[in-house]
């Protein structure tokens, strides 16, 4: 009984992370650290083709992943159309604490 409730609560967890067909970890791995080699923006073509130099990816697995780190809350939308990486080495340096007086 424990095995079968240790199986159900693993499949829950994994089915909130569920990849995009054809990307792994290795690609999102891959996708983050050429993203912030670049400075965090993928937003146009000066933007995208190092991105596919470096990770090997068409721009349709890049525009994949990217969608999916958006849905995942690990990138935003642009208003120029692009995503901004916010995890890892791009993740939001923590406002200073205010001094305490």
């Amino acid at each position: 009984m424990k095995k079968n409730a240790f199986a159900l609560v693993a499949a829950v967890l994994v089915a909130g992370c569920i990849l995009p067909e054809g990307v792994t970890e290795e690609d999102l791995l891959s996708f983050d650290a050429a993203v912030a080699s670049i400075g965090c923006d993928l937003a146009d073509e000066s933007d995208y083709l190092p991105v596919e130099l470096q990770t090997g990816m068409p721009r349709e697995k890049l525009l994949t992943i990217a969608q999916y780190k958006v849905e995942q809350e690990e990138a935003v939308t642009l208003s120029n159309g692009g995503v901004r990486i916010k995890t890892g080495a791009c993740a939001p340096a923590a406002a200073p604490a205010a001094a305490a007086t």
